[in-house]
């Protein structure tokens, strides 16, 4: 075990015992790209050097392992609202920052050329030991998310949270698939990403019914004592307890190609998130659903996003995925109504909408540039502007 590799578990505790139950921190990654090519370009050290001149992207621009991506982050917000319009600024600074050294920015799940075989990886030493124990998962992990980190006070909360929302995990990327395309290939998926990710990485994907803070710090001792992991990043579950922050963290979605889009699902996982508390907190019945279940919907939801069909298990029989958001929205309907969340999702989502542009004769070339010019759109909505439906 390396010498870094205490997990502080009892400091966690008190992050979360110290915890507000809603606060926000959004993080979305973008692709850096050439603007006349639309290739991948590893230039991540220049443009974080150039947000280090900026007080506000200074301290929201992060790496995430390949140097032809970067990170934005909200910071902690004391409601989803707060959370977006942080967003927003960071958003419109780091896109000026890009531009000014000719870097354009996409948001899609995966780039639908790029040759992962010649991957360029950030240079610290976290990422150096990612490399090392991940070997070729890590070369061919090139892609791109949206995580949604939502505050809930005490820890054996936080892990029934995480506990109530694996079964929404496939209704949640059902909703947000956005990307068919790599290796310059139509995949025929609707996540090509959460295929590559979730499949590959170590402790990736749903996670087990924990049932308590205890059962889930003995897991992670468990992990410690073995060398399985060294730091807690090395978890990388869809939905997990985030231990320096107090915070459920949901990491299933795609990265979204526009601004409006990645806002409404932040506000849905929020919603979500915050009623399972409730939910619990009131004693609502809960029967833990079965791993291979769940996994079940997810590849459904992999496959076919919205188009295709999930399981509801319960009634043993099937039903759109289109129906996922619409369901979603009515189990949180009594903690929206109370904070005044009202996601307004798109009728396509990113998959769909480059799946359409392809049917009508566009190249999958051709519908990832469509996608990157709805993502400059969106890039350059100013802070105070209204969201359009």
């Amino acid at each position: 075990m390396g010498a870094d590799a205490a997990i502080d578990l009892p400091a966690a505790e008190t992050a979360y015992d110290a915890g507000i139950d809603g606060t926000i921190g959004l993080e979305e990654e973008y692709m850096l790209l050439d603007p006349e090519t639309l290739d991948l370009v590893p230039r991540f050290e220049e443009l974080r050097d150039v947000a280090a001149e900026d007080p506000v992207l200074a301290e929201s621009v992060a790496g995430e392992l390949i140097r032809t991506e970067v990170e934005i982050r909200s910071g902690r917000a004391l409601s989803i609202g707060e959370a977006i319009e942080l967003q927003r600024e960071r958003r419109a600074r780091l896109a000026s920052a890009a531009d000014g050294l000719g870097i354009s920015l996409g948001s899609t799940g995966t780039h639908p050329w790029d040759d992962y075989r010649h991957q360029a990886f950030i240079d610290t030493a976290h990422y150096r030991r990612v490399v090392d124990g991940l070997r070729w998962v890590a070369r061919r992990n090139a892609t791109f998310s949206l995580h949604v980190h939502v505050g809930i006070r005490e820890a054996d909360r936080a892990v029934a949270v995480c506990d109530r929302l694996r079964g929404m995990l496939p209704m949640l990327l059902a909703v947000s698939a956005n990307s068919p395309f790599v290796d310059g290939l139509d995949t025929g998926l609707h996540s090509i990403r959460t295929q590559t990710f979730t499949k590959s990485f170590p402790r990736c994907g749903v996670p087990d019914h924990f049932g308590s803070w205890a059962a889930f710090c003995e897991y992670l001792r468990l992990l410690e004592a073995t060398d399985c992991i060294q730091e807690y990043t090395q978890v990388w579950w869809s939905v997990r307890p985030h231990l320096s922050f107090g915070t459920v963290e949901v990491r299933i979605c795609d990265a979204q190609s526009t601004a409006a889009e990645s806002e409404a699902l932040a506000e849905l996982i929020t919603a979500c998130a915050l009623q399972a508390a409730r939910d619990h907190d009131e004693g609502r019945p809960f029967v833990p659903p079965s791993p291979r279940l769940v996994e079940e919907n997810l590849w459904r939801a992999i496959r076919d996003g919205r188009d295709g069909r999930l399981v509801d298990w319960e009634a043993v029989r099937e039903y759109p995925a289109a129906e996922a958001g619409d369901r979603l929205l009515a189990w949180t309907a009594p903690i929206r109504a109370e904070l005044g969340i009202e996601p307004r999702l798109p009728e396509r989502n990113g998959a769909q909408r480059q799946r359409r542009r392809v049917q009508e004769g566009a190249s999958p070339a051709e519908a990832f540039a469509a996608a990157v010019e709805e993502t400059r759109a969106g890039l350059i909505v100013e802070p105070s502007q209204e969201r359009s439906a």
